[in-house]
């Protein structure tokens, strides 16, 4: 099996994941501390997370057989701007969606790498975080970086910016040995968290996370964190790029990561001027597509309610009157907020 075992790291690398790490399968470690988060209804709207706990906490309830666990990442760090020179950089966006929808890349991967070890014996199930799966547990395990203080995975060469994704195998695979957790006593992810949504060291109330609010939340956004959101239109990368371990961060080879011109080539009001079709174009296999028009708007209404000025109040003033509620409450929260800034 150890000459399966360096086959199966060395197509990891021809199919181009940046690590490849083998896990045994089990309970997972935190599966007790899952099941408390989901009882104090810390996942919010995420209620999918809540079906059949007990299968996402152990592979073997997901795969007959399963022995274990082929943990990789693969980074997708593209730089510190997407912008084009001279732009105003007036709005952010997570760092994972500068492009197109990493789900496609990967699990196409993913789909090699599966006929490949059927050709060793092995039957599969993969998955790239859209699976039932802890996912985070099984890649400590094998020693595929270390959960953080943020409950973000981190890794020593690649820092906070790559993916996790996961083979379960029928497969008898000697694991790798943990690395360790090395934050020490390092907070600044805890400490930069605009809406102290990381309660304590790896404790997370996705209620409270830009994240959430800006992506899986299908209603208004709670005016306690309106202010605190900033200039973001879609997720939050604050706990992820004040990590230290980022030094040692590399530009990606993948050029699918690479910003998309026309994502960036908008001033955040300019958003608001876009109708369904304009929507579904722009982001057309973007994963900010699949929040839809509505949600989206709603975002950038915030987002110009915390930076914007009186240029903007055209554009704000149009959305107010906008026949969907989400968009035209948030635009008139906007102008409030303007209103004031400018007294």
């Amino acid at each position: 099996m150890n000459g399966d075992l360096e086959k199966i790291k060395a197509w990891a690398n021809q199919l181009g994941f940046d690590d490849c790490r083998i896990a045994s399968a089990k309970r997972a470690s935190h599966a007790d501390d899952f099941d408390e988060w989901l009882a104090e209804g810390k996942n919010g709207e995420m209620k999918w997370l809540e079906r059949n706990p007990a299968r996402r906490a152990d592979p073997r309830e997901v795969l007959e057989g399963c022995q274990s666990v082929i943990c990789l990442a693969i980074n997708y760090y593209a730089g510190e701007s997407p912008f084009p020179e001279g732009h105003p950089e007036d709005y952010r966006i997570a760092r994972y969606s500068w492009n197109n929808d990493y789900h496609d890349l990967v699990e196409k991967r993913l789909a090699e790498f599966d006929a490949k070890l059927k050709t060793i014996g092995g039957m599969q199930r993969y998955y790239v975080d859209t699976g039932p799966v802890l996912e985070r547990d099984f890649a400590t395990d094998a020693g595929l970086g270390w959960n953080g203080k943020s409950t973000v995975q981190i890794h020593r060469k690649i820092g906070t910016w790559f993916f996790l994704a996961e083979l379960l195998t029928t497969l008898d695979l000697v694991p790798d040995q943990p690395f360790g957790d090395h934050c020490g006593k390092c907070t600044r992810c805890m400490d930069a968290c605009p809406t102290q949504a990381i309660t304590a060291p790896h404790k997370m109330d996705a209620r409270k996370c830009i994240s959430y609010l800006t992506i899986e939340n299908k209603g208004p956004i709670p005016e306690e964190y309106r202010r605190a959101i900033g200039d973001r239109i879609y997720g939050c990368d604050e706990c992820l790029t004040v990590c230290p371990w980022n030094r040692f961060a590399k530009e990606s080879n993948e050029i699918a990561f690479q910003a998309r011109e026309e994502i960036f080539n908008h001033r955040l009001r300019d958003f608001l001027g876009l109708d369904v079709e304009d929507f579904r174009r722009v982001f057309a296999k973007s994963p900010i597509k699949r929040i839809k028009r509505e949600r989206f708007l709603r975002n950038v209404c915030v987002a110009l309610g915390n930076t914007g000025g009186e240029g903007d109040l055209p554009a704000l003033e149009k959305a107010a009157e906008d026949p969907d509620p989400l968009i035209s409450e948030h635009a008139q929260w906007a102008i409030s907020e303007i209103g004031v800034r400018g007294a």
